[in-house]
């Protein structure tokens, strides 16, 4: 058995195959979250939903992902982090097939509440096991790796999502993920070790006063602030990125899917560069690097008349690298922060935060843009740019209060 930190920054082969592992789930729980946006302009048609109604229905598996990251915070530290991520996976893997056979707005509705209920905590857990598992040198890479899901899902799963869906209907899209999570229940349950070395540092501290001593934690709370500011942007700009090329710019549903799959293509090549830069060289300046990318990118798309289809495949290729340039640096920043007592709890409550703040965004979003019938341009899209780039420039102040706290947290410990 291998010991549960590696000292070497080498990747040994049992690392190796947790990465796979934890890749592989985060794909799933990507896939089912970011798919509905694709989908958003069939599913406002299909069950006849407003602008607002599809951000609430974005918004409420965000909401109840972020409740239930709160409650499961104090016990996050209390459990073998393997038991714990097969039980929410199995939950997240019934409320997709929920989703499946939903036929209206508010079935919907109440399927993604269930999904989210459990889909949200998988990610905390599985940032605790990487920090668990790796040391903070390794750590970009494993992000990167982890992150490159987030490309995985736009190039392969989005596409196969959105082709399902035109030919049997966005029902088995849905179908299609659920079959892919039980198969990956298996990888999990059979090749994954048990992870308790954290249970050796368990004070007698009940669940729910071990939560709000994390949340009173000062240091702390700037991490949790910093995350959730990155998160609203993107759920933000995200839900109505489908309607907004199908309505404004005149993308056709069959060309959809190779939007999205060139996205993903362009962050899958950068993922791994950002992981390797980010263990070399300074995560903030990498951070900032990205997010005024970011902003660029995004005062440009927002703006966009129609244009042709190879435009807005490079634009959106650029926009997506600057965004996915911020995600890798600014995650293993924040697993610098917490007390390897605290992890678990700290990621959870950082996870659920992150959750609420882009439900928050995402409500947001769906009021202020406005669609005058079903076919008709959305309106506003400008001024969500607008608010999304201010919205950016602040989380860059907070992530360098994070990176002083992480600079002072490795200089502690090497003394």
């Amino acid at each position: 058995m291998e010991k549960t930190t590696i000292e070497s920054t080498a990747f040994t082969l049992h690392q190796k195959i947790i990465i796979a592992i934890l890749a592989l789930l985060q794909f799933t729980v990507i896939l089912d979250f970011v798919v509905i946006s694709p989908l958003g302009d069939i599913l406002m048609k299909k069950l006849g939903m407003t602008t607002s109604d599809f951000g609430f229905a974005v918004s409420a598996y965000a909401f109840s992902a972020g409740i239930s990251g709160l409650l499961a915070a104090g016990f996050a530290d209390k459990f073998d982090r393997k038991k714990l991520l097969i039980f929410f996976y199995i939950g997240f893997i019934i409320g997709t097939i929920f989703c499946a056979f939903s036929s209206s707005y508010h079935m919907l509705l109440m399927a993604r509440i269930f999904t989210g209920l459990f889909g949200g905590v998988i990610g905390s857990i599985s940032l605790a096991i990487v920090t668990d598992l790796f040391v903070i040198q390794q750590r970009g890479r494993v992000m990167g790796f982890i992150q490159m899901a987030y490309a995985s899902s736009q190039i392969l799963g989005v596409p196969a999502g959105l082709f399902f869906a035109n030919h049997w209907g966005w029902h088995s899209t849905f179908i299609m993920i659920a079959v892919l999570a039980l198969l990956i229940l298996v990888a999990v349950l059979t090749q994954l070790p048990a992870i308790t070395k954290h249970l050796e540092l368990q004070s007698e501290k009940s669940p729910f006063l071990h939560l709000w001593h994390t949340l009173s934690n000062r240091q702390y709370q700037i991490g949790f602030m910093a995350i959730a500011f990155l998160s609203i942007g993107g759920f933000m700009l995200q839900p109505f990125g489908s309607a907004f090329l199908v309505n404004n710019i005149h993308i056709s549903q069959e060309e959809l899917p190779m939007v999205f799959f060139f996205t993903g293509l362009s962050v899958l090549f950068i993922m791994p560069l950002i992981g390797k830069l980010s263990d070399k060289i300074s995560k903030f300046k990498l951070f900032a690097a990205g997010s005024f990318l970011s902003i660029i990118m995004i005062l440009i798309y927002t703006n966009l008349s129609p244009i042709p289809l190879w435009q807005i495949v490079v634009l959106n290729m650029i926009l997506f690298m600057g965004i996915m340039s911020r995600m890798i640096p600014a995650t293993t920043l924040n697993t610098a922060i917490p007390e390897m007592q605290d992890r678990g709890a700290y990621m959870s409550i950082t996870s659920s935060l992150q959750q609420i703040a882009g439900g928050i965004g995402a409500v947001s979003a769906g009021f202020i843009v406005h669609q005058q019938t079903k076919t008709s341009p959305l309106e506003n899209y400008p001024i969500l740019g607008y608010v999304v780039a201010v919205v950016t420039l602040f989380s860059i102040f907070l992530i360098y209060r994070v990176s002083q706290l992480a600079k002072a947290k490795v200089k502690d410990a090497n003394l």
